[in-house]
């Protein structure tokens, strides 16, 4: 009989630690390529200096550690609200909303909506669009784009030189020092570089503006050749610390590829115009 219930007791506590790391492997897995990975990083650190508080006696570094803890899940839920609810989303399934068709209309300019993966991953985000994973160039662009199209509505994210998903949703900023004429795809475009360090390009459906928003800014009414000159700077600095036999030149022909899109190229729009069907 002790036999027995020593075996049971075994089985128990190898069924609780399989359960344990299989959580943990969740876990991991569900913030891989987010931006709650490097957050994670900074947990672990702060878990082993209270570790070292413990052990070490250090009274003043203890005192501050414990006092915090109790704290620290509110922060968790705050901090990683858009990841729990994204958890919570998967769990329960997706709903499907049945979309009315958008008619075109040559009287509107169509906006768009491009943001760039940098160090902080996207996956998120790519995860609530339509994934392509498609080489990025003006054609395919244009066509997301298009009024008529279902996929219009919504960011394309650019993941190195590919699109990786169109028709995402992205967080929109709250910040009430931005101007009232900024509609929703602006605060989409400036939400999401608040969070992460991508680059958002913007362009409005309304006037055919052109914007920026990098680090939570937005820069307004931009030229072609601005917009190419701002994006290669930020573009070949990210590009520069990675290996690559032409780190430059790629980051010049994702800008370029991006800029020849339906972000208001004169040129572009009346060659397109010339035989087919009006691109944007």
């Amino acid at each position: 009989m002790p036999v027995i219930t020593s075996w049971t007791q075994g089985a128990w506590v190898v069924l609780d630690i399989l359960l344990v790391a299989l959580l943990i492997y969740q876990v991991l897995v569900m913030i891989r390529g987010t931006r709650a990975a490097p957050m994670l990083m900074g947990l672990v650190v702060m878990a082993f200096i209270f570790y070292l508080a413990r052990i070490g006696e250090l009274t003043t570094l203890n005192w501050v550690v414990s006092h915090l803890l109790p704290y620290l899940v509110f922060a968790l839920i705050v901090i990683f609200q858009s990841e729990i609810r994204h958890v919570l989303a998967d769990l329960g399934r997706r709903l499907t909303f049945l979309r009315g068709s958008t008619a075109d209309s040559d009287s509107y300019d169509t906006g768009a909506l491009i943001v760039i993966e940098r160090e902080i991953g996207l996956r998120t985000h790519i995860e609530s669009g339509v994934p392509l994973d498609a080489r990025l160039s003006y054609d395919l662009l244009a066509t997301i784009f298009r009024p008529s199209a279902p996929l219009h509505d919504g960011a394309v994210i650019v993941q190195k030189d590919r699109i990786a998903a169109a028709a995402c949703f992205l967080p929109l900023s709250m910040n009430p020092l931005l101007s009232t004429q900024l509609g929703t795809r602006h605060r989409a475009g400036i939400g999401i570089t608040e969070e992460t360090d991508a680059i958002a390009v913007i362009c409005s459906e309304e006037t055919g503006a052109i914007s920026l928003a990098i680090g939570g800014k937005i820069e307004r009414d931009l030229t072609v050749e601005q917009l190419r000159e701002r994006m290669g700077s930020e573009l070949r600095r990210y590009l520069a610390p990675v290996t690559l036999p032409t780190p430059i030149a790629q980051a010049d022909d994702e800008s370029d590829s991006l800029l020849d899109s339906p972000l208001r190229d004169p040129a572009r729009k009346a060659e397109s115009s010339a035989g087919t069907e009006p691109l944007p």
